[in-house]
Order: C-alpha cells, then structure tokens, then sequence
C-alpha cells in the first residue's frame, strides 16, 4: 500500500530479508520484526521444532495469526517468511497494511548462501536445488503480484543490498509520518 506507515519484505529463502531489514530499520528509525523470529518467541521453541511437532501446516497457521497481528503495527519494518505469500489473507494483509519489497535472488544465490544452513525445514533432504526451483515457480509470481517494488537480487555485501534497497524505496515509497509527540505543559 501507498502511501503507508511500514516497510514489509517478502522473498524467498536466503534472499537477505532478515538481514536487509535490519539495516532498513536503523535507516528509518523504526523497530524490526522477523516473523520466524516471533513465532520462536510465542511457542518458545525454534522454527524446525514447530516443523517437527505441528507439520507446515500448524507452522503456517501459527505464521498466519502472528502475521496478521505484526502487519496491524504502524511504523514498522517486517521480515516475512518466505513462504509468508503462500496464504491468500496473508497477501491482502501484506498488501492493505504496507509497502511491500520483494528481495530477489537467483537460485544459484540461493545455493551459496545456503550451502551449510540446516534451520530450514523445507530444505532438508538431498536435492535442495529441484526443493528451491520448486518453490520459485510457485512462490515468485504470489512476490510479484503484491510487491510495490522489486529490488534485484546481485552478488555483494549485506551494505549494498541495503543500500540499493533504500534508493529504491526513497524513490517510491510514500512514507506516512511518524505520530507526533505532543508537547502539553
């Protein structure tokens, strides 16, 4: 949505959201929520452990009700899950709620940066490549259809990233203000 209050990062796994969206926030001067993170500190355990004991499906519900109360916050920047877009309400929220950026990468970039990861469940197993191609034809037109801005995926640091994510952003979003303080003597 634009104009808006918050700043939403979608995109799939390894794309940088977390990392990315921490550094938009100190730009911005608003506080940062990684929904896996969240979800981690409302069960107590880590995502894989809600994975293991609740399947994707009693994960995604939890990412589902967790989504919808972060997305009512104003002011705020908001690292999804990637696999956040697949559920139709979550989109509207994303949409209605804020301005949404989608951090793209290739598979290859994808690959790389998580040669040695093992957090994430949907990646387990043996053939991580058809598991990501998989998930990016499902998933990047759901980024797509609801991104305000798509910020290209390129080899470098966190720093770059971050810094061509906020052209991009200076560039289109309409920013609603921070509430002002009011000053009653």
């Amino acid at each position: 949505m634009n104009p808006s209050s918050s700043l939403f990062i979608v995109g799939p796994t390894g794309a940088g959201k977390t990392s990315v969206g921490r550094r938009l926030a100190v730009h911005y001067g608003l506080p940062f929520i990684d929904l896996d993170q969240e979800i981690e500190r409302h069960t107590g355990v880590d995502v894989n452990t809600v994975f293991d004991i609740e399947g994707e499906v009693g994960f995604r519900q939890r990412e589902s009700a967790l989504l919808d109360e972060c997305t009512r916050c104003s002011h705020v920047v908001l690292a999804t899950g990637a696999g956040a877009v697949l559920d139709p309400q979550n989109r509207r929220h994303l949409v209605e709620r804020g301005f949404v950026v989608w951090l793209q990468t290739s598979i290859d970039q994808q690959l790389e940066r998580l040669e040695r990861d093992t957090r994430r469940p949907l990646l387990a197993g043996a053939d991580r490549l058809a598991r990501l191609q998989l998930m990016a034809q499902v998933r990047a037109p759901l980024y797509r259809d609801i991104a305000d801005i798509a910020v290209p995926g390129e080899h470098g640091t966190v720093s770059t990233a971050s810094e061509r994510c906020i052209a991009l952003i200076d560039s289109h979003w309409l920013r609603h203000p921070l509430p002002s303080v009011s000053q009653n003597a």
